[in-house]
This record gives C-alpha cells, structure tokens and sequence, in this order.
C-alpha cells in the first residue's frame, strides 16, 4: 500500500462557503480513480464539515457537495 495526499475544494450548492482541505489515503501504488477519491472526500471529510457549519439547522445531503482535485501525489510525509 502506498499513502497519497490530495488537495480538494469543496463546495455545497447551497452553502456559500467553500472547503479548502487535503485528504490523506492508501491504497495499491499506481493511478488514481478519481471518482472513487472524490466519494471518499465527501463521505469523510466534508459532509461532516458543512454539517458542523450549519448546525442543526439545516440538512446536509452528500447529493449537494461537489469536490474538484486540484492535485495528488505520493505523500511521503
């Protein structure tokens, strides 16, 4: 297994508040499934993030978040 790092921008269709983070993860060495990444960084970083930002005041659904990569690489950290 390998540890990369991504760096994301995520945003809510909603939410005028934009997530700028990195994502950490392992996996076999080799390509990236992008999409795959994407699902993981939303199910693990920012559904919580814009759920923590609204409170209870509002529901977060995964189906509103969208991620862009801005790059990826082998972390070594």
């Amino acid at each position: 297994m390998a540890t990369y790092i991504a760096e994301y921008v995520a945003t809510h269709k909603i939410i005028q508040i934009e997530e700028h983070s990195c994502f950490i993860w392992n996996q076999d060495p080799g390509d990236i499934d992008v999409e795959m990444l994407i699902g993981k960084i939303i199910r693990e970083c920012s559904i919580h993030f814009y759920t923590v930002l609204v409170g209870s005041s509002y529901s977060v659904a995964i189906e509103d978040i969208s991620v862009d990569i801005i790059k990826t690489k082998m972390f070594t950290g």
